[in-house]
């Protein structure tokens, strides 16, 4: 049976702080869990006015203590950014705190742009082998410590936290396979390689301690309401950000905007149907076909189900009508 799950960043809006943004990641956290959703998850991005969970692992804490069964986990964190046994440090401690609770989701990419990346102190001249090196260490200090192992992770060690390689191109499919490991697609934003993706993981998955067959989750965006017509009209305000990410200019999460899509150029609309070709916007029915057939055409064991709603109340409302059309509360 498919599992159902959230992605959120904790968006900030147009009149909004980031006080106002995280009030809302634990309030939206709260019904998930009371709806039936598997997992909530956070994503590390920096520098970017719009989004407020660049803290990761302290916002997976703030979420886990307010909630208590649902898992709570980053989606991901950019390994790249961090040495391994930091992050081995944080997460343990996650896991310390909130037992068979925490995920652990990592990225290669930094999140932001160069030079913010050079403020995080990272070697932007690590060659490629970087990444799968840094999350096979990682893996290590989650393991019993060894006889003479000269560096661990207290708390950490032992306590096998669960990993998953993120990605959005062949790359991770293909580091997932070979550690055997989850694997997510971020089909919710960069769709083109999805299918040559997931092909490659479940083709090549290789069994390990940690996961006997291949397992895969997928990002799909859900904008749900009453009727087509005002899920279309809360839609607006992510693509407003899309194209203002892909403009070089983000910002807070803007209102939405009637007829946005009518004054767009051509190649506007290119960006967007392309960026969202894996997304249900529509009323209920609408949604759960769209996603009924999302799962068809991937065969995935999960969805991670994104949505960037300016208006909390109907941000919170379109996880609910998701939640009772795929009877979550029921599964």
């Amino acid at each position: 049976m498919t599992a159902f799950s959230i992605l959120d960043l904790s968006p900030i809006p147009e009149g909004g702080d980031a006080a106002l943004a995280l009030h809302n990641t634990v309030d939206l956290a709260q019904h998930a869990e009371r709806w039936g959703y598997h997992r909530y998850w956070i994503a590390e991005h920096h520098n970017m006015p719009g989004i407020a969970s660049a803290a990761t692992a302290v916002v997976i804490g703030h979420i886990a203590n307010a909630t208590s069964t649902i898992r709570v986990g980053a989606g991901g964190i950019m390994l790249t950014n961090h040495a391994p046994l930091v992050i081995a440090e944080q997460f343990g401690t996650l896991a310390t705190l909130f037992p068979d609770r925490i995920d652990l989701g990592l990225g290669r990419a930094p999140g932001t742009d160069q030079r913010t990346s050079q403020a995080l102190r990272r070697n932007l001249n690590g060659d490629i082998d970087a990444f799968p090196r840094d999350v096979v260490e990682l893996q290590h200090y989650f393991k019993a410590v060894e006889p003479g192992q000269r560096v661990r992770a207290v708390p950490g060690a032992g306590l096998e936290v669960p990993i998953w390689i993120l990605g959005s191109s062949l790359f991770g499919a293909q580091l997932a396979a070979a550690l055997g490991l989850p694997y997510a697609f971020a089909s919710h934003f960069a769709p083109a390689e999805l299918m040559p993706a997931l092909e490659i993981y479940r083709s090549r998955f290789e069994p390990s301690a940690r996961l006997a067959e291949p397992y895969v989750m997928v990002g799909f965006n859900v904008f749900a309401a009453e009727t087509e017509q005002e899920a279309r009209l809360l839609c607006t305000s992510a693509q407003q950000s899309i194209l203002r990410l892909r403009r070089g200019s983000p910002g807070q999460l803007p209102p939405p905007v009637a007829d946005f899509e009518e004054g767009l150029s051509a190649a506007d609309r290119q960006i967007l149907d392309h960026v969202q070709s894996c997304s249900a916007v529509g009323s209920a029915d609408a949604v759960r076909a769209g996603i009924e057939a999302f799962v068809d055409r991937t065969g995935a064991d999960e969805v991670m189900i994104a949505g960037h709603i300016f208006d909390h109340q109907a941000r919170l409302r379109s996880f609910q009508i998701t939640a009772e059309e795929l009877m979550l509360a029921h599964a």
